[in-house]
């Protein structure tokens, strides 16, 4: 077969070239009457320069979520649009999310459109987040015209409303980064103040202006210490009256005593300014739980964006069967609804009229549809293929299945072992022996020189403050998760390379996991003299116009298709040019002609039959095809004596295949999320640490209970933040390789713990004596730090092979 060539617009394969238009002085192919449709637009509007500025192709316009009319016209309802809309005197503003946004291109071809609209006073659009910002007369323009202009140059545009939640943490995000900055630009001005009042470089400092100097330093202390450092003392207090000893405490007795210190040297003159240290300890700390918050807020954007999974309307059918389209809101239990081909299942119910194919993949994670009739149930955010179903509804909202998953996943997390709760019970014991042997000293130094007694537990308290301790393992994990990152793979939770030392099983889902997630058409085996691009012209005339996903393997056709029909589960029939032609399951088919059932090696793939009145024409071979780096990832588990086990949501006979072809001994197939879990659950109550590879959603609950979960680069939003690690590039080799720089970090990060021990176990005794004064504990401590940073660099140097593709 020879290569097609790609479509102009969305880069498609191209099978029938009559779809052209002049762009840019020159003719160009189109797949599809759409592509060529949107490129017609474009031009026609002056825009043409888009195609010179983007760096990527646009989605195909047929492939975007479709917004039939009705739908639309619901988004002018003043009660719907209370949520996204505000006016003020004739102006109207609203927020939009933009759908099928490839490159900065995209935004400025949207931009330019719509400001070619008289109407339209004001349009911005963010690229990053796909958010639009729109202004414009509505008494004389509608928004559900605006939105219907967008689609006619391939977008599709949909109410943007901010999740309470989730706008919540951004503004605790806001506000940590802005105390993080004022305590480091203070710092760094109170640290140069500090110094020249140091005996070392009080140089020519002229009459009184020492004094200036340590007002200056309190002044741009006090907003470290009372603003910046808030949080430590807050939780400090809050240990105090829990008696749950954290570094909070360890920290607030350092930066408190350190600041009194500073006050007291300032009224009198006398001693050394500790300001310094109590902008340093902030800026560490601070940093740490900054990064920590950013983790948690893309959790909970993810959780949050799992809702829109569903639609925002639907078609309720009245007593005498005519529909009305109303919103999901307005959704009631025993509702009567129609659900139109190529549209999502609003709510959980069971058809009570018509049949189709429902695509489930979302949830089970089987890419096929599955054949679903009277009488069966269908599940909220599933999608109907192929025919039209009239569904009885039977749960709403928080009872679907859908929201059970996320009930699932929030329970899973909670139950997720922490990296942090570890590090806390260690620290509670070394704070708990630091305040003790700080007591002991303060008592008998005011026995021997009650003048002393201050200074030298100020001294122990600072120079044992747990900074190197607490940076120990942070450092390293951060730089070997940049290391990781260029090998592309990304963690998003520090846990994973300490805690694949303890692994023991791996779980793998195989859809989109250990296979590329797609059918792909792999081979044709004609049974007649036609050659085999006739056969595939043939085959994609009768897919052309199907929702079914083994459509999207065969492109577009230079054939038109007339009264074509749909047997859910069985296949297609249409005529093409007069003669009546089947694709599908082969009895199906042969149903047509009378003729027997054709001879094949049906042992790999999807093999469907193309036929017509009189004879059996061809076999099509479509596979879900095996990723290439597959094998090595399992040898490399193997080879650690890892048990692995597939668990998969798709039911077919390839499942075992691959199983054996992998030497994965346990492969279970037809699974649900509660089956996942159940399995997963199992095994760690018979002491086994579990790794899970997973791309979907059906994977969300165990990839979150898992002890370490990875995603794949191409899994849904929702996998990626509940796993612990992301491969962004999607190339399963990276595993191996950030497996040995796993073993790497874990020594790295014992050697870092080991001199933070160490370190503080030689200068306990000689802060105790008396020999190491305020300044040179907060030095010694500060080059403590350095050198776990310093230690853990080491990590950084990770010879990429091959660069990722993301």
């Amino acid at each position: 077969m020879s290569t097609p060539q790609p479509c102009y617009h969305c880069g498609l394969p191209v099978l029938d070239p009559s779809f052209t238009a002049v762009v840019l002085n020159q003719p160009r192919l189109f797949c599809c009457p759409g592509c060529l449709a949107v490129a017609q637009t474009i031009v026609a509007g002056g825009l043409e320069s888009y195609y010179q500025h983007r760096s990527e192709n646009s989605n195909n316009p047929e492939s975007l979520a479709s917004l039939i009319p009705d739908e639309l016209k619901l988004l002018d309802r003043e009660d719907l649009q209370a949520k996204f809309v505000t006016s003020e005197g004739e102006q109207t503003h609203a927020k939009l999310l933009i759908e099928g946004i490839t490159c900065a291109a995209c935004g400025w071809l949207i931009e330019k459109h719509l400001r070619d609209i008289p109407q339209v006073k004001q349009a911005h659009i963010n690229v990053s987040n796909h958010r639009l910002e729109l202004s414009w007369t509505k008494d004389s323009l509608a928004l559900s015209d605006i939105i219907f202009s967008l689609r006619k140059i391939g977008y599709a545009a949909h109410p943007w409303q901010p999740d309470v939640a989730t706008e919540r943490m951004a503004q605790e995000n806001h506000r940590a980064l802005r105390k993080l900055g004022i305590a480091g630009l203070l710092w760094m001005q109170v640290m140069m103040a500090s110094m020249a009042t140091w005996p070392e470089f009080n140089i020519d400092l002229s009459e009184g202006m020492d004094v200036i100097l340590r007002w200056v330093s309190l002044m741009m202390t006090t907003p470290i210490v009372f603003y910046c450092s808030s949080e430590f003392f807050l939780g400090a207090w809050r240990d105090i009256k829990t008696r749950h000893l954290t570094m909070d405490v360890s920290v607030s007795l350092a930066i408190g005593g350190a600041y009194i210190a500073g006050i007291w040297s300032t009224i009198t003159g006398q001693g050394e300014l500790y300001f310094d240290a109590c902008g340093m300890f902030a800026l560490f700390l601070l940093s740490g739980r900054y990064l920590e918050r950013r983790a948690r807020e893309r959790t909970s954007i993810a959780t949050a964006q799992l809702v829109n999974l569903l639609p925002a309307s639907c078609l309720r059918l009245d007593e005498q069967g005519q529909s009305q389209r109303i919103l999901l809101k307005e959704l009631q239990l025993n509702d009567v609804i129609s659900i139109p081909p190529g549209s999502l299942m609003p709510a959980d119910g069971v058809i009570i009229e018509g049949s189709s194919s429902v695509d489930e993949s979302l949830l089970t994670g089987e890419y096929l549809p599955l054949p679903r009739g009277k009488g069966d149930h269908v599940t909220a955010g599933t999608l109907n293929v192929e025919g039209p179903l009239t569904v009885k509804v039977d749960a709403l909202g928080d009872d679907t299945r859908l929201s059970a998953i996320v009930r699932l996943l929030e329970r899973a997390q909670s139950t997720k072992p922490r990296l942090a709760e570890i590090a806390d019970k260690v620290a509670q014991w070394f704070l708990v022996s630091v305040l003790l042997i700080a007591a002991l000293v303060g008592i008998a130094w005011l026995e021997i020189d009650s003048s002393r007694a201050f200074w030298i537990v100020l001294s122990l308290l600072v120079a044992t403050c747990p900074c190197a301790l607490s940076l120990a393992t942070p450092t390293a994990l951060t730089a070997a998760t940049g290391s990781l990152h260029k090998l592309g793979l990304l963690l998003t939770r520090g846990h994973v390379l300490e805690g694949l030392k303890h692994i023991d099983t791996v779980i793998f889902d195989k859809t989109g996991t250990l296979t590329e997630g797609k059918l792909s058409l792999r081979h044709i085996h004609p049974l007649t003299d036609m050659t085999t691009d006739e056969c595939l012209q043939l085959a994609a005339a009768l897919e052309e116009s199907s929702e079914h996903p083994i459509a999207r393997a065969f492109g577009r056709s230079k054939y038109t298709t007339e009264n074509l029909i749909s047997y859910p589960g069985l296949g297609l029939e249409g005529s093409i040019e007069g003669k009546k032609w089947r694709i599908g399951r082969a009895d199906f088919v042969c149903q047509l002609s009378n003729i027997a059932l054709p001879k094949s090696d049906q042992q790999q793939g999807q093999w469907l039959l193309l036929g017509n009145e009189q004879q059996a024409v061809a076999w099509l071979v479509l596979d879900d095809k095996l990723r290439s780096d597959a094998k090595d990832l399992l040898d490399a588990c193997h080879a650690k004596g890892w048990n692995t086990l597939l668990l998969s949501g798709d039911s077919s006979p390839m499942v075992q295949s691959i199983a054996k072809e992998l030497n994965i001994k346990d492969a279970r197939a037809g699974l649900t999320p509660d089956d996942k879990l159940a399995v997963l659950q199992q095994l760690r109550e018979q002491g086994h640490k579990v790794l899970m590879l997973g791309d979907g959603v059906n994977d969300v609950p165990v990839l979150a209970a898992a002890d370490i979960s990875i995603a794949m680069g191409s899994a849904t939003d929702l996998a990626k933040t509940s796993a612990d690690a992301i491969l962004l590039s999607n190339r399963l080799s990276s595993l191996v390789e950030g497996f040995k720089l796993a073993k790497r970090t874990r020594h790295i990060i014992i050697e870092n713990l080991a001199w933070a021990t160490l370190y503080n176990g030689l200068v306990i005794p000689f802060a105790a004596v008396g020999w190491v004064t305020p300044g040179w504990a907060a030095l010694g401590m500060s080059i403590s730090s350095l050198l776990v940073v310093v230690n853990a660099l080491r990590l950084t140097y990770v010879k990429v092979h091959e660069q990722p593709q993301h």
